[in-house]
């Protein structure tokens, strides 16, 4: 990683957003193929876990440079919300693959294997959005079509979780099971969710600095 010393002091929230960002971007994908290819399984948790703490770093060094910095590009409420957000889409993630492995899952349900694809596919367009912030390239009013599509990849979310919950009750699932599953859609879940948070952030950057 660039030394944040060498940053201009504006540019270093951009830049620390962003690889937060690209943090989340690893950790879904790494997710995704948990899901797809399920083997290995410990090991695969224990890189997700070196990631969220990579993260956790990030999101450290932007709190401090926020503390340390008397005026900043936009409002600093919102970039400490937003590495909040960013922070939390990886701690989700990072649980529900932990609860994978500590509950013992025999294999993904289709459900969860979808809900990763969406959560890299949110990843995907918040990578996209703090790029745009980070290198200042487009309009601000150019990150709204992305905030516009994480919404919507929230909303298909919804209906894969709940079909999943639904499969729960129907396709023979053992008590013991239906609690394992709910748990993990639940933090499968609050991933999409905190992505739409950080798109409505995003959004009202676009809308106070118009």
């Amino acid at each position: 990683m660039m030394r944040l010393s060498l940053l201009p002091r504006e540019e270093k929230f951009f830049f620390l957003l962003h690889q937060g960002a690209i943090n989340a971007q690893k950790v879904a994908r790494k997710l995704h193929d948990l899901m797809q290819h399920y083997d290995n399984v410990e090991a695969k948790v224990a890189e997700i876990k070196v990631l969220e703490e990579f993260g956790d770093q990030l999101i450290h060094d932007l709190m401090r440079a926020l503390h340390r910095t008397f005026v900043t590009p936009i409002d600093r409420e919102d970039l400490a919300a937003l590495a909040e957000r960013l922070d939390d889409v990886v701690d989700a993630i990072e649980e529900a693959a932990r609860e994978m492995l500590e509950f013992k899952v025999q294999s993904p349900t289709p459900p969860a294997v979808e809900l990763a694809r969406l959560i890299v596919q949110c990843t995907d367009e918040l990578e996209k959005a703090l790029s745009m912030l980070h290198f200042r390239g487009a309009k601000l009013q150019e990150l709204l079509p992305v905030t516009v599509e994480i919404n919507r990849l929230e909303n298909e979310a919804d209906q894969a979780t709940s079909r999943g919950m639904a499969e729960l009750f129907s396709n023979g699932f053992s008590p013991v099971d239906i609690i394992k599953w709910q748990e993990i859609y639940k933090d499968l879940e609050a991933a999409t969710d905190r992505s739409e948070d950080a798109a409505n952030i995003l959004e009202a950057i676009v809308l106070k600095n118009a």
